[in-house]
């Protein structure tokens, strides 16, 4: 039989009664390393999906499809990670000069 055609079986779930639901609080409760939250933590907490990736910026980056020659790519390549954000420094720089330069 092929992996793919075996069935996986699992364990059978099996909730607390209420009396053992009732320990498990109780014990919780008592250990002082593991107190509820209070409201005020509560209302602090930021959902984890906010907190993932680079923060959002006022001016993002677009995605282009641009060809250079084969000279301009091995230098900046050579230059190390990073290289993507230094070309785009230089061509910064070019613009930044060419502003200041025309009337």
């Amino acid at each position: 039989m092929s992996i793919a055609a075996q069935k996986t079986t699992y364990p059978a779930i099996v909730m607390p009664t209420m009396e053992e639901d009732a320990a498990i609080t109780a014990a919780a409760l008592s250990d002082p390393d593991a107190q509820p939250l209070t409201d005020a933590q509560l209302g602090a907490l930021v959902p984890m999906k906010t907190l993932r990736g680079r923060p959002r910026t006022d001016n993002p980056k677009r995605l282009v499809s641009v060809r250079y020659s084969p000279e301009v790519i091995t230098y900046f390549k050579s230059t190390g990670d990073g290289w993507q954000a230094r070309m785009d420094g230089v061509l910064r720089e070019y613009v930044a000069r060419q502003a200041k330069s025309t009337p």
